[in-house]
């Protein structure tokens, strides 16, 4: 539910800062995703509620951070905010597709939170439905607001540490480094070595690589 048009607002050199949260009012938790594109892994989501004398410095964007800085400020979030991540399976975005099964890890991750916010900031331009609370969408969220920053940041470092997990018991695909998503190197292994178990078989190049094989095999 939107009750403010707070999206529609402008602010130059999108610089993330906390006006969108005072604007509100109350407990305000900023959401938002990672892992959208990507032929393998889950879809992670993060929900952060800020202490407004406590904010970090440096929040942004976590595309517009160098990794070394990503893990740093992940660190300062963890320890300063209130913070719960969420996801949902490979399985889950094969049965529901991604638009929703990245819904359903926006939605685990509000209700993760320890206390439910009054409101929260969606990156993006869509809200999830069945959240616990009021919401309002923020396009480009994640460069306007701070909250919205933060959970960018969590959300991207928790996935791609899943991601080099993986990569240790599935070699060869490069997920330590492409995260999942269909570089060349990644295809390439598809090809090569196949699906695994962690593979989204509902995205067009894993299923197109399993029709093939099917086709062989007959």
């Amino acid at each position: 539910m939107v009750i403010r048009n707070l999206a529609a607002m402008t602010k130059p050199n999108l610089t993330p800062d906390f006006s969108f949260e005072t604007q509100i009012g109350g407990l305000v938790a900023g959401v938002d995703e990672v892992g959208r594109g990507p032929l393998a892994g889950p879809v992670m989501a993060a929900a952060v509620i800020l202490n407004p004398s406590d904010i970090p410095e440096g929040l942004h964007d976590s595309k517009a951070l160098s990794q070394k800085r990503r893990e740093a400020l992940f660190d300062e979030i963890a320890a300063r905010a209130e913070v719960s991540i969420a996801e949902a399976s490979v399985a889950e975005i094969d049965e529901l597709n991604i638009r929703n099964a990245t819904f359903l890890a926006m939605r685990r991750a509000v209700l993760g939170l320890s206390r439910c916010p009054d409101h929260a900031l969606i990156d993006g331009n869509a809200i999830p439905p069945d959240l616990p609370c009021p919401a309002t969408a923020i396009i480009k969220g994640d460069a306007r607001s701070v909250s919205i920053s933060a959970a960018s940041i969590v959300a991207k470092v928790t996935r791609d540490r899943l991601m080099v997990t993986l990569s240790q018991q599935f070699a060869g695909y490069g997920w330590e480094k492409n995260a999942g998503y269909p570089s060349k190197a990644h295809l390439q292994a598809l090809q090569d070595i196949g699906v695994t178990p962690h593979h989204r078989r509902s995205f067009k190049p894993v299923h197109n690589i399993l029709y093939q094989r099917h086709l062989i095999s007959r």
